[in-house]
């Protein structure tokens, strides 16, 4: 080795490449749908992205989906498709009420769950702090 460096040095080194790790919550956004209104129908067209977003299942908020709108729907591609004419607004509103629900950990506020099936419960698990807690059917 040309050049023997001690701990120190290689720990002060690493601290000035890596980026600092944000304390703030509000990093998380849940990207706003996007879609339209096709004569009885309500089009979502980046239903998949939200849910790759908030890393879920869309099978999961789709369920969650129709049962808080009131509404039949169902997925085509990427796409949901509701039978009803319903706001932007009020999907949106829906989106982070799943958020808060099923992907925001009740003991440190970040995004990074999962959701882990244990014999027939369901528990949210924080990758971040460790929390683990049980979730309610949907």
């Amino acid at each position: 080795m040309a050049t023997e460096q001690n701990y120190e040095e290689l720990l002060n080194e690493a601290y000035k490449t890596i980026k600092p790790v944000e304390s703030k919550t509000d990093r998380f956004e849940i990207p706003k749908v996007e879609g339209h209104i096709e004569g009885n129908k309500t089009i979502i067209t980046n239903f998949k992205q939200i849910c790759a977003y908030i890393r879920r299942e869309p099978d999961h908020l789709l369920k969650f989906m129709l049962k808080e709108l009131a509404a039949p729907g169902a997925m085509r591609g990427d796409r949901l498709i509701l039978t009803r004419k319903i706001s932007s607004s009020i999907i949106n509103e829906k989106i982070k009420l799943y958020a808060e629900n099923y992907v925001i950990c009740k003991e440190c506020k970040k995004p990074d769950t999962e959701i882990i099936k244990e014999n027939r419960f369901n528990f949210i698990h924080c990758l971040a702090c460790g929390a683990k807690k049980s979730l309610s059917k949907i």
